[in-house]
This record gives C-alpha cells, sequence and structure tokens, in this order.
C-alpha cells in the first residue's frame, strides 16, 4: 500500500474544517522546514485483504495549531477562532480514531469513524474526487473486503480507480502552475495503490486473471514515478509473480521474481526474506528443487536476523516439504 499524501491528507482536513466553519480563521503556522511531502514506505500484497496502515496519521497535524503571543485579538473574533479550531481538532481526532480502530481490527467501529469523517468532508464543500475522500473510500473498501461484504468491497475498489482515472486524464494537460507535477504525481500513486489493494482483494478471491491485470498497471505505475529500485516497486514485482503463479504460469513468474529478487539484495529490501521465499517456491512449482533448497536457507537466513518468527516458521516447513519431495524422487 503506497503510504502518500500523509502529510497533505492533515492539511487538506485542516482546509475542509475551515469551510465549515464559514469566516473563521484557524490559526496555522507556515509550512515547516524540511517538511519533503509523501513517505515512501512499503508497500505489501499477499493475496489478502489489506490490514490498516497509517493512511491517516494526523497527529504531527496539531503542530500547526499556535496561538500567536502578540496582538490579542477582540473577544469575538477570538471565540469565533477558538470554536474553529476546537472543530478542527475534532475532526483529526475522529479520523485517528478511525484509523487505530481498523489498525486493531474492530471494523464495525472503523467503518463507522470513517464514515463520519467522509460526510464531514463533503459537506464542508470538498469534491468526491478530491485524494482524501478516494483515501478514505479505498480503507472503507478494504474494511468491506476484510469483512467478506464481496459486493460493497468491489464497489468500492472500482469507484476508487475509476475516479482517478477520469480525474487524471483530465488534469494531465493542465500547466504546472495550475497543478504542480508533484500533485499528478500524487493522484497517479493513489491510482496505483487502488489498483493494488484491487489486485490484492482479487487474488484473495480466486479471480487471477483480473487481479494479474490489476497489478500489472499499478507495477507500471509504481516503476514510472518511482523507478524500478523502490521498495514498493519490487513488493508488486513479487506480487505479480505470484499472481502469475497461482495461474501456473510459472516460466513468466519466474523472470519477475528473479527481477525482484535481484533489486531485493541490491538494496537490502526490508521483506528481502520474503521475496527470495516467492522465489523458492517458483523454483519448486518448476522443479529447480536444488536451487530452491538453496533459495529457501537463504529466506530463513535473512527471516531469522529479521526475527520474523511467522516467516521462520512457514520457510521451515516449505524446506521440510521440499526435502520429501527430494526423497521421493530418489
Amino acid at each position: 500500500m503506497f503510504r502518500l499524501l500523509r502529510w497533505r491528507l492533515g492539511r487538506t482536513l485542516l482546509r475542509a474544517a475551515g469551510r465549515r466553519c464559514g469566516g473563521c480563521t484557524a490559526r496555522l503556522l507556515p509550512e515547516r522546514a524540511g517538511d519533503t511531502g509523501p513517505g515512501a514506505g512499503g508497500l505489501r500484497s499477499r493475496g489478502a485483504p489489506a490490514r490498516g496502515q497509517g493512511l491517516l496519521p494526523l497527529l504531527a497535524a496539531f503542530a500547526w495549531f499556535a496561538r500567536p503571543t502578540v496582538a490579542r485579538e477582540p473577544p469575538e473574533e477570538e471565540d469565533a477562532a477558538d470554536e474553529a479550531e476546537a472543530e478542527i481538532i475534532r475532526l483529526l481526532k475522529r479520523a485517528k480514531m478511525a484509523n487505530l480502530a481498523f489498525i486493531r481490527g474492530q471494523l464495525e467501529n472503523a467503518e463507522q469513524l470513517f464514515k463520519a469523517t467522509m460526510s464531514y468532508l463533503l459537506g464542508g464543500g470538498m469534491k468526491q474526487e478530491d485524494n482524501a475522500i478516494i483515501e478514505i473510500s479505498l480503507k472503507l473498501a478494504s474494511i468491506y473486503a476484510a469483512q467478506n461484504k464481496q459486493e460493497f468491497a468491489l464497489a468500492g475498489y472500482e469507484f476508487c480507480i475509476a475516479t482517478l482515472e477520469e480525474k487524471i486524464e483530465r488534469e494531465k494537460e493542465l500547466a504546472e502552475d495550475v497543478m504542480s507535477v508533484e500533485e499528478k504525481a500524487n493522484t497517479y500513486l493513489l491510482l496505483g495503490m487502488s489498483l493494488d489493494a484491487c489486485a490484492r482483494y482479487l487474488l484473495f478471491s480466486g479471480h487471477l486473471s483480473q487481479a494479474q491485470r490489476m497489478y500489472e498497471k499499478a507495477l507500471q505505475i509504481c516503476q514510472g514515478i518511482q523507478g524500478e529500485r523502490h521498495p514498493q516497486t519490487i513488493v508488486l514485482m513479487s506480487d505479480l509473480a505470484t499472481t502469475l503463479d497461482a495461474q501456473g504460469r510459472f516460466d513468466d513468474a519466474y523472470i519477475y521474481m528473479q527481477r525482484a529478487s535481484d533489486l531485493a539484495r541490491e538494496i537490502n529490501h526490508p521483506e528481502l526474506h520474503m521475496v527470495l521465499s516467492n522465489l523458492a517456491a517458483i523454483l519448486t512449482h518448476r522443479e529447480r528443487y536444488t536451487q530452491a533448497k538453496e533459495i529457501y536457507q537463504e529466506a530463513l537466513q535473512q527471516a531469522e536476523l529479521k526475527r520474523d518468527e511467522v516467516s521462520v516458521q512457514h520457510i521451515r516447513e516449505e524446506l521440510a516439504e521440499l526435502s520429501r519431495k527430494s526423497r521421493l524422487l530418489t
């Protein structure tokens, strides 16, 4: 899941709250020196509905509230500003609570909180195509996926993808003084995140060819904007390879997974052990048992260094199964 727009989403919520407060002006500090925009965290996909990453981590936004230390305002204006500030803080708390509930698996609570946040933003004049609304819609679709509400999940993913594709097509010719390159890139990355989330759900649901197409589009976006060596790009390669492998296309899967593992080694990817484990699985399916064993052993060593006990257990089980198959062939 592309961890992007975090800092921007906080500012979007602040602007929305400001609109709800009419002429009230929230006291905001200028943008802090050193802010560098969207994060570049890793995107993960393992064929199951997405667990919660921090879609709305807005604690940093509280640092933007400040009371002036000079020139006290008239009481009426001060009261209005205080009311605006309080309303903004309530919105941020609600968004933070929604995200925490999602991370903790409290899906029904998270759903209600996300819906309330979205309703607030739309009521404040924000358009449905705004990236902040799309992000919340994507989180709601992931909640429905986790609840096995297929109709709602797919409708949510389709809304996010279709809306972003139409938005990108409409805005791609806009001059930079109207819409910056960074803003356009953020929208493209959000489309990639939506495609990835939908692909994961489709893979989990057994719709393999559809999942493959989604992964191919997400990989193209991520690679084009963030480069082939970016951690997100590498994981998407691995996910696409896994989808091809599930369709019995072992040779095509091997090409993508081999490239993903080479890149993962080069940059010391934080999920190198998982990429290697996937590569070993594909080698096993291709009946390259000696190579598969070597890669599994490398993956096991990496998993132990990462202290990922779940992966360690999984790799040991795969090695045991591989030994059993090898004995049967001798």
